[in-house]
């Protein structure tokens, strides 16, 4: 055993104590982040094991616009133990005068061949199915069935065919496997639409076919094999190992999100881990110098208490384990109750070394430096009363240790997070804005001591005091500003962005959106629909494209799965053909066909889309349209605005090219909210098959999950405040005894109690606006580069959010100093004076 450890281990004997702020701050960032990432793992495996029945199926097989020819199905059911075929769409569910968009799933009676459907009240799958009356039954989403205002064994129409409410979808197992859905589930035989007109050549539905796998086969295999057969039929695989791949993407997005969140809490905690060892240190002055002089070298002193803050920090770094494993655990019963995926509670190592990992590092950079100080303190200097605020700079060593630490810090969250360029970025974050934090401190430590010398504060006792109070280094204004800073930074980013879009989806898209999509209009039906659309006066304009659905299959006769992950190689897009360019469409290199074009496929694509995956003029594209693959030739790019909620197709083929292929067409419609509702239900009585989708609808959606992010995210960013609420508390308590001396230096010169509060009460609210006004200008500039150059929106500063923010920081601090404010105002000053002697 070293001498640096028998002298650390003999002065932790004497407690913990000036050391429950630096456990605080490590136990709750650590802690933050091993439950975050505990929940994030417990979804995972649940995901993972629960996957045949999220996917409905071992594996499943996915054809858009059509269902699978005979020979397909045959070879489908050749191979597999049990066979399913879904159909889903969207519709209007139809009640009288009421109607509403729904997401139609047609079930076979093998459904579900996993987990099981639950209905209110009770019954089976193939009751509900079979009607009554001589109508074909159906279930619905609760919360459809409230929109309607139906009960049980009331009828209601899809397309032309009536069916029969026989109970209430209470639960779906399959849900999380299928289609996005814009409307809540409708459950129907697939054989009850043969008669409702919604599943003509050319309308926009889904089929799958989910199969169980025979004893002895393979998922590999059967894939293989499922991949060869249906080569060029537009057939899309998707197994039980993924089988709901959109959630998971999701979770493990927004878990990483949230770790890195957790990640700047724990930055905020290392201010105040560093400043716990500062007082800490300057509480061993006799210590060091005793040692000192005793003919201890630098690196021995440095060695002891080197230990002593490491020791602590594996303490630190194992109380916030615990928190962050048993919490989660215990509100397991809450959350499997509340989440609509499974989950299963668990200790997960991994999770758990994550956060450690994270927690040792960052109580290395923020004591790293007050450690190495103390090394080049000469004993003279100790002695006389200088403390280790006065050190010489750091040796080199030092320096490039803590430059090390900050990259594997760093290093450590990009690798470990999903999207390392997201990682990235927030650590850029956080250092720029613990950087404007830090400069913004010490200016204010600067121009409080001028303004403390002004004439005009002459005669406002407590504002002069305060003020003065704030330019004196041992009042803590760095520290105060920087913890409580970077919390609210979080919280104003959050709410500016937030405010922008909500706005941008509630006021700003109605304005140039249109009111209505209509889908699945069929050729004949065209003429018709535009007539009563243009003779309506409350219609202002209508716009309509043909529209067929495509897989791209291959580039260049490079495959799509072996081009890139681009959002348009995943599953099928929307295409377009047109002789002429669309209305104000903008040509960004290539030149249109002619309007009388009857050769060899030419393709426009969309001009970023195409940039993003390196496309150029006369390459080759290859898309698979109900089953047969076309390939055409990119002759232009053009701009594609989908902001606007208009017809924005990235392909569009030359005019003659998928003319004959079965096809339907979407129309837009631009009209005064006073007719919005009668034009529905003309339309919806007139052409029962084509589906309104209003706009404003879905982005109230839109909005709704927008807000469930953004109030997600705040929570995460409370727990960086009250982290850094921790740090406020902690820098309170050790000015205490400055202020002891200070309140009975001013009582003597005749101040009031009054004013000594008033003077306390001013300097936190000084910093704490000081924080709060930095955090909004930080968090302004991230929100206008977020919302600009990543999400391509326009940026408003929003008021209400940073004044928030402002009184939100004001508060926080004078909570935190006023808490501490009654010993030096209740003290005695002949007491206290003496004491100093």
């Amino acid at each position: 055993m070293t001498a640096a450890w028998r002298i650390a281990r003999r002065e932790l004997r004497g407690g913990l104590a000036g050391f429950w702020i630096f456990l605080s701050c490590l136990m709750l960032g650590v802690g933050a982040i091993a439950a975050v990432g505990t929940v994030r793992a417990a979804i995972e495996t649940g995901l993972s094991r629960q996957g045949a029945v999220l996917l409905g199926g071992d594996a499943a097989l996915r054809l858009t616009y059509r269902f699978a020819t005979d020979p397909e199905r045959a070879w489908i059911e050749d191979r597999a133990a049990r066979v399913s075929e879904i159909v889903d769409f969207r519709s209007m569910a139809v009640t009288g005068d009421d109607r509403a968009l729904t997401q139609v799933k047609g079930v076979d009676a093998n459904w579900p061949l996993t987990g099981e459907a639950q209905f209110d009240p009770p019954m089976t799958v193939a009751q509900v199915l079979a009607g009554r009356d001589g109508l074909p039954g159906a279930a619905m989403d609760p919360l459809l069935i409230q929109r309607m205002g139906l009960s049980v064994g009331d009828r209601f129409r899809l397309g032309v065919q009536d069916f029969v409410l026989m109970a209430a979808l209470t639960r779906e197992p399959d849900a999380l496997g299928g289609s996005f859905g814009l409307g809540p589930r409708t459950l129907v035989a697939t054989a009850g639409l043969a008669n409702a007109g919604l599943l003509s050549p050319g309308t926009l539905f889904e089929t799958s076919y989910r199969v169980l796998l025979r004893p002895g086969d393979s998922l590999d295999r059967l894939r293989a094999d499922a991949l060869v057969r249906f080569e060029g039929a537009g057939m899309r695989w998707r197994d039980s190992r993924r089988g709901a791949p959109g959630v998971e993407v999701f979770v493990d997005r927004l878990g990483s999100f949230l770790v890195l969140v957790g990640l700047a809490g724990l930055a905020t905690g290392g201010v105040g881990v560093s400043s716990a060892v500062r007082s800490y240190l300057d509480t061993k002055t006799p210590v060091i110098a005793t040692l000192k002089t005793l003919g201890a070298e630098g690196r021995t002193i440095f060695a002891v208490y080197f230990a002593q803050i490491g020791a602590l920090t594996l303490l630190g770094v194992a109380l916030g384990l615990a928190l962050g494993a048993l919490l989660p655990l215990a509100a397991a019963p809450l959350l499997q109750a509340r989440l609509p995926i499974p989950v299963e509670f668990t200790l997960y190592p991994a999770p758990l070394v994550e956060a450690a990992i994270y927690g040792i590092l960052t109580a290395l950079i923020f004591t790293l430096l007050p450690l190495a100080r103390v090394e080049g303190v000469r004993a003279a200097a100790l002695f006389r009363g200088i403390g280790t605020d006065a050190h010489a700079r750091p040796r080199r060593r030092y320096m490039a240790a803590l430059l090390l630490a900050v990259m594997a810090l760093i290093g450590t969250a990009a690798v470990m997070a999903s999207v390392p360029r997201l990682a990235l970025s927030v650590a850029a974050g956080v250092v720029l804005a613990l950087g404007a934090l830090w400069l913004a401190a010490r200016g204010l430590r600067a121009l409080a001591r001028r303004l403390s010398r002004h004439p005009a504060l002459r005669g406002r006792s407590a504002l002069r005091l305060a003020v003065g109070a704030v330019g004196n280094p041992q009042e803590g204004a760095v520290a105060v500003v920087l913890s409580l800073g970077l919390g609210l930074t979080v919280l104003a980013t959050v709410g500016q962005i937030d405010v922008n879009l909500r706005r941008a989806i509630a006021a700003e898209l109605p304005q140039q959106a249109p009111s209505f999509f209509f889908i699945d209009i069929q050729p004949d039906q065209l003429p018709g629909l535009l007539d009563r659309l243009n003779g309506d006066p409350g219609v202002s304009q209508v716009d309509t494209a043909p529209s067929l659905r495509g897989i791209i299959t291959a580039i260049n006769d490079i495959p799509a799965r072996d081009w890139g992950d681009h959002w348009v190689l995943r599953g099928d897009r929307g295409v377009s053909h047109a002789a002429a360019p669309p209305e104000g469409a903008a040509l960004t290199a290539g030149q249109w066909w002619p309007a009388d074009y009857a050769g060899p496929p030419l393709i426009s694509f969309g001009a970023e889309e195409a940039a993003e995956l390196g496309l150029s003029l006369g390459d080759r594209i290859t898309v698979n349209i109900l089953g047969r693959d076309i390939t055409g030739t990119v002759a232009n790019f053009r701009q594609v605005d989908f902001r606007s909620g208009g017809i924005g197709f990235v392909m569009i083929f030359d005019g003659a090219t998928l003319q004959s292929a079965p096809q339907t067409h979407i129309a837009t419609v631009h009209s005064d909210p006073a007719v919005e509702a009668q034009l529905l239900r003309d339309i919806s009585d007139s052409y029962p098959n084509i589906t309104p989708i209003r706009v404003r609808d879905v982005a109230e959606r839109v909005a709704e999950a927008m807000g469930a992010l953004a109030s997600g995210t705040s929570l995460a960013a409370l727990a960086v405040l009250a982290t850094g609420f921790v740090v406020l508390i902690g820098a309170a308590a050790a000015g205490e005894r400055v202020r002891v001396f200070e309140a009975a230096v001013l009582k003597t010169l005749g101040a009031a109690r009054g004013t000594v509060l008033a003077s306390f009460a001013l300097r936190s609210a000084l910093m704490g606006a000081a924080a709060g006004l930095v955090a909004v200008v930080v968090a302004a500039l991230a929100a206008w580069a977020i919302l600009t150059q990543v999400m391509e929106l326009d940026y408003r500063f929003a008021p209400g959010s940073a004044l928030a923010v402002i009184a939100g920081g004001i508060i926080a601090t004078m909570a935190a100093g006023l808490a501490f404010a009654l010993r030096p105002l209740s003290a005695r000053p002949a007491r206290v004076l003496r004491a100093q002697e």
